[in-house]
């Protein structure tokens, strides 16, 4: 009965992400009625945390729909356009426009088997880091991965390592770490095909969520 549960929020997920494509944010988040509610935010935030982000995917879903979820939408647009302009940075709207995810590749971020940020990549995450501080009501996930090269023994703690240098570079930049996580996957969410070397450094990466924090949403309720 529970796996039919999250098969339906996942399908209900797909079914609208799919009616909403080419719609700007503001339109997307607007256009998704109250009765999708919490099983369509923790289908979307299952599906793009591994599992492991169906609890903030909830919180987004109970608010998405109608002007509220509008709101949210048009300032994510805008924070969007803000990260686009970053070198090395892959932004892309995800949870139908309610949430945005940035990619940085692991050639722009570290060497090869290190966890020490380049002169680029820190170049990057201050440019990052000032966009985080012109959108205080956000919160952020930080998570690292690996290609398949190695054993979990050694990919596992190196995900977690490039991860928090993502994390503790960025409060070194004057954002808070209460309003962060980090965490490291190792190699068990590849991207590409590990069987080539461009297929690997694609999955050697660390991937950011940006996400309307409890003050956006309730702002949002409220008309702001």
């Amino acid at each position: 009965m529970k796996n039919l549960s999250i098969l339906a929020a996942i399908g209900l997920s797909v079914a609208v992400l799919f009616s909403s494509c080419g719609a700007s944010n503001t339109v997307k988040g607007g256009g998704i009625g109250a009765g999708a509610g919490g099983a369509l935010g923790a289908g979307i935030g299952a599906i793009i945390g591994g599992g492991k982000g169906a609890a903030w995917g909830a919180g987004i879903g109970a608010v998405v729909g109608g002007s509220a979820g509008a709101i949210i939408g048009n300032k994510m647009d805008k924070q969007k356009a803000e990260l686009e302009r970053i070198n090395g940075a892959q932004v892309e709207s995800i949870n139908d426009g309610q949430a945005i995810k940035v990619t940085f590749e692991s050639g722009i971020l570290f060497a090869t088997n290190s966890s020490t940020l380049s002169s680029a990549a820190k170049s990057s995450l201050s440019s990052f880091a000032t966009s985080l501080k012109n959108n205080p009501d956000t919160d952020v996930q930080i998570f690292g991965h690996t290609d398949n090269t190695g054993s979990d023994a050694i990919n596992n703690p190196l995900s977690e390592k490039r991860a928090k240098a993502v994390y503790d570079y960025l409060v070194t930049n004057g954002i808070g770490g209460s309003r962060m996580t980090s965490e490291g996957q190792g190699s068990t969410q590849p991207v590409a095909d590990n069987g080539t070397a461009a297929g690997r450094s694609q999955n050697r990466r660390v991937e950011v969520y940006i996400l309307p924090n409890a003050k956006m949403i309730e702002d949002a309720q409220q008309g702001k």
